[in-house]
């Protein structure tokens, strides 16, 4: 099995620095790529200066995770991608668990490692943690991650699972699945896309698993931190893209409008804690959502819809109401 490993980089000469040496020592056989998203800084200078032996991707602007994977990847052979952000660590044999389960699980077509925080190594991180799903309301969380609450790991996720997503933060997915599903929407920039992606490829029969016994540590927000209201309008917009492109009409119809009610509450609660720019945010997610509808609309996939898309009704309820913060306990495995 033939991996190339993908860093998708923008100005991010000093996350290349800092994490990029974990991934050349303990990726032996892989191939690694780093595709530049037309970079201001001295990023291709450094890499051209520091690393010769990495393969160099220009892409010619900065199109967002979305549109920067789907440029680089035309240029990349490989039986499995492995898409992973410039603010990673990994470890030793991180690649052995996840390469034997894709070689020997016909089913396994998506996976995703543990995601550890890089400052606090001991708990999950928010972006994927140890595995991705979603309630019946659309709503992403993680085993290890509701909303901001990040568990600690003991263990207690060290298994081999089928998930809903897996996170873009590290994602393995062969190369043949990325260009069946025609890569990621282009239209979400940033942020969500692996959702949509993941959901696009269980409506039609592909696997998305976890494996636990591979592990990696994540910054995050070196982008766009938890709590930047450009995030707050491109989760709470992509989040409608995803339920109108993935779910049966009337029942698509039916949650949205359920979720533009919600998304109201969400944006009077950051009135009330005087975080007027997510407020803003949200009301420019519901226009750009509106202007989009129909074009997003049309991306509806022919094939069945998944049915049991879902392992919870509302996580907003669970979480806020019933003040559920463990997924162990929101979900008896």
């Amino acid at each position: 099995m033939k991996i190339a490993i993908v860093i998708l980089n923008w100005n991010g000469e000093v996350l290349l620095e800092r994490y990029l040496p974990s991934v050349i020592q303990y990726s032996e056989g892989a191939d690694i790529y780093v595709a530049d998203n037309a970079s201001t800084d001295s990023s291709i200078d450094f890499l051209n200066n520091n690393f010769p032996q990495i393969n160099i991707i220009r892409n010619t602007s900065n199109g967002g995770f979305a549109k920067g994977y789907n440029d680089a990847l035309k240029k990349v052979e490989a039986d499995v991608f492995c898409l992973l952000n410039n603010d990673v660590e990994v470890t030793p044999n991180w690649l052995a668990p996840i390469k034997e389960v894709m070689e020997n699980r016909p089913n396994v077509d998506i996976v995703q490692p543990k995601i550890l925080d890089l400052m606090r190594k001991d708990h999950f991180e928010y972006a994927g943690a140890a595995g991705g799903f979603i309630d019946q309301l659309g709503y992403p969380f993680c085993r290890g991650r509701i909303f901001q609450e990040l568990e600690k790991d003991e263990g207690q996720y060290d298994d081999i699972r089928e998930i809903f997503w897996a996170t873009g933060a590290c994602m393995f997915i062969k190369s043949e699945v990325f260009h069946v599903l025609g890569g990621f929407d282009e239209e979400y920039f940033a942020h969500q896309e692996e959702v949509d992606l993941c959901w696009r490829a269980k409506n039609i029969g592909y696997g998305v698993y976890y494996v636990g016994t591979s592990k990696v540590y994540h910054l995050g927000g070196s982008t766009l931190s938890n709590m930047n209201p450009k995030k707050t309008y491109l989760n709470f917009r992509n989040s409608l893209f995803s339920i109108t492109k993935n779910l049966p009409r009337r029942k698509a119809l039916l949650i949205i409008l359920f979720r533009l009610l919600l998304d109201g509450v969400a944006a009077l609660r950051f009135v009330f804690q005087a975080k007027f720019s997510h407020c803003a945010a949200i009301l420019k997610a519901h226009f750009s959502f509106y202007t989009k509808f129909w074009k997003m609309y049309r991306k509806r996939e022919k094939s069945s819809f998944l049915k049991n898309y879902y392992i919870t009704k509302s996580i907003v309820w669970s979480h806020f109401v019933d003040g559920v913060r463990k997924f162990n306990i929101l979900v008896k495995d």
